[in-house]
């Protein structure tokens, strides 16, 4: 049964609703399909399904891209109904009719929508009752009767195993032709592999005799293999006696060091005498405006053309010049696959992950399917152009990103601000957490670090190096601790001693290590941080959409509250080391939904700027 349908505007213009479908809805589907699927450009999707509690819902729609109509169906999931597909097009084709820009609302569609729907629900009763659905249905006994006969005739043992491969055979053919499909290559293929078999023992002997290595072996000693010999036996032998010492490498002519230990010296109390560097590095690159060219370099697609299928005919110059005056009526998908085919090999070669930039493609195909081409432009070059709208949309948050407004409204409220770093092992966590510091020190914000990596050696040494560099305080409880209690006690430190933000370091993990998720998810729980922030390395590729998609899947499945903390931002790190393989920060804010909040892009303490938003989409599609 149908729970809701409902026609409106891409600017959000509700145009129409089934006053008979009055079923109110639990939660807002409506809304997360626009916020979660259409905005995110998962249009080319063919369904939706939502949960709420006490119900689960699928959404199916279809648009009308020259108008900016959509047309959404909403129905119980457990249903099935196999009519929404066929009612959302005649639903489609009959408002089009009586559409007019300049009305808002259309209650004369109450009456055609009653006449479509009992014309749908006829249409797949009869469907139904027709030889096509019952047929496959029919042949269900006769496949287990083949795959019975099948499986007795393998059982059945006889000399050399023919008659397992003569069961097996039958089996094969009994299979096929028992569903009604002819397919040749199955019966052939079996029908070799059973001959290929029986006839074992002559293909054996043929193959021997086509290649014989004892022949081969014999003229090679005839040719000359002894002389080989004699020459190897004259060789120069080691003489036993002779014991070979190696000699020591010398690289240079200066007297050995005396000192081998390199440490830093330690004093009474067991600290480290390490030098204090000057807090000052410079300005952080995140407070650097950067400037992107705004000349766009337009490459013409002529490999689009030639991807073109071959037995089609080929235009000539002047239907090919008019249409480009005239403009095409509509876009149609098989109008737009050429240039798609070539843009998703593009993104492809950027480092975008095979997965999204194939439903990018399709979102894109959803958009524009319908669409009429304007005068003087070309189809690859409006694909383009779709696929750049599409990219600035994904990676332009969607929410504010400053953490230097949430620091002062957490400094209102008299409770620090608290960020987690959380990511897999070896991606700079320590490092960009110091970065962060550096740059928040810039805007005269307190800031203290919470050693809560426990489990690496030398992890708390490594941060407590970055905080004396800072001279920021560091708050830590040496190893094999909790590191939920040890965060615990870092923010109630802060809150002692005037902290406004507290920078939490964690163990890398992998996405897999299930005791090692539960840890971060108790920590993230007991804590309740303001940003849990994943940190990912800009080289990745297929990689980024596997360890987001499992790490906000364990956080969810792990948490023991209901409305469970998933990850808030993304922090790249190593941007400096990829050249024009940026896709890597496409993958993850278009799998996670989270923005790119930094970009780590060098070793020193300014290295962290913001991710242009303009220069990344440029560098996808050049």
């Amino acid at each position: 049964m149908l729970e809701q349908l409902l026609i409106f505007t891409r600017g959000g213009l509700i145009l129409w609703t089934c006053k008979e479908l009055g079923n109110a809805l639990k939660g807002s589907p409506i809304d997360t399909l626009i916020r979660s699927c259409l905005l995110e450009e998962r249009s080319g999707a063919a369904s939706y399904n939502y949960d709420a509690p006490g119900a689960a819902y699928t959404l199916k729609w279809t648009f009308h891209n020259d108008l900016g109509l959509v047309f959404v169906a909403v129905y119980q999931r457990i249903l099935h109904l196999l009519y929404v597909d066929d009612l959302l097009a005649m639903m489609k084709h009959s408002f089009l009719e009586i559409y007019d820009p300049k009305r808002t609302v259309y209650n004369d569609f109450d009456e055609t929508f009653r006449q479509i729907r009992m014309e749908a629900e006829a249409r797949v009763e009869g469907l139904k009752k027709s030889k096509q659905v019952n047929k496959p249905i029919g042949n269900v006994k006769k496949q287990g009767q083949a795959q019975k006969a099948g499986f007795e005739g393998g059982s059945k043992k006889s000399e050399g195993g023919l008659a397992n491969c003569d069961g097996d055979g039958d089996y094969v053919k009994g299979h096929k032709l028992g569903n009604g499909v002819s397919n040749g290559i199955h019966v052939e293929v079996a029908e070799s592999r059973v001959a290929g078999v029986v006839n074992d023992k002559e293909n054996t002997s043929s193959n021997i005799g086509a290649f014989d290595v004892t022949k081969l072996q014999k003229k090679l000693k005839s040719k000359g293999g002894k002389k080989i010999d004699t020459v190897v036996d004259k060789g120069s032998k080691p003489d036993p006696k002779k014991k070979i010492t190696k000699k020591n490498r010398v690289w240079d002519d200066s007297p050995r060091e005396s000192k081998l230990d390199f440490t830093d010296p330690v004093n009474g109390n067991g600290n480290e005498d390490i030098q204090v560097v000057a807090a000052d590095h410079g300005e952080s690159m995140m407070d650097k405006e950067e400037i992107v060219s705004s000349d766009s370099e337009t490459e013409e697609d002529e490999e689009v053309e030639k991807g073109s299928k071959p037995d089609a005919k080929k235009k000539g110059w002047f239907s090919t010049m008019f249409q480009s005056i005239a403009g095409k009526a509509n876009l149609e998908k098989a109008d737009l696959e050429p240039a798609l085919k070539a843009l998703k090999d593009r993104l492809m070669t950027k480092n975008v992950a095979e997965e999204i930039a194939e439903k990018l493609c399709e979102s894109v195909a959803m958009s524009l399917e319908g669409k009429k081409l304007a005068s003087f432009t070309r189809i690859s070059s409006t694909v383009q152009g779709a696929m750049e709208e599409a990219l600035v949309r994904i990676l332009t948050p969607r929410r504010s990103i400053d953490i230097l407004r949430d620091v002062h409204a957490a400094k209102e409220q008299n409770k620090p601000y608290v960020v987690v770093f959380v990511g897999v092992n070896g991606v700079g966590k320590s490092t960009n957490l110091a970065k962060v510091a550096y740059w928040l020190l810039q805007h005269k914000v307190s800031v203290m670090m919470a050693a809560c990596d426990t489990f690496r050696s030398g992890a708390v040494e490594q941060l407590r190096t970055h905080a004396r560099r800072l001279q920021i305080p560091i708050f830590e409880k040496g190893y094999e601790k909790d590191p939920a209690i040890v965060a615990k006690e870092a923010i109630q430190e802060a809150t002692r001693n005037g902290s406004e933000v507290v920078l939490v370091d964690t163990a890398g993990r992998m996405q897999d290590n299930e005791p090692l998720m539960r840890a971060l998810s108790k920590l993230i729980y007991l804590n309740n941080p303001d940003l849990v922030l994943f940190v990912g390395e800009a080289l990745v590729g297929n990689d980024a959409v596997d360890q987001l998609s499992k790490f906000n899947q364990k956080l969810a499945d792990l948490s023991t509250s209901p409305n469970a903390r998933l990850i808030d931002g993304i922090l790249l790190t190593k941007f400096d080391t990829i050249d024009d393989k940026v896709g890597a920060a496409l993958s993850m804010v278009y799998i996670s939904g989270a923005p790119v909040m930094f970009v780590g892009c060098g070793q020193s303490y300014t290295d962290l700027k913001k991710l242009n938003v303009k220069s990344i989409v440029k560098t996808l599609l050049k």
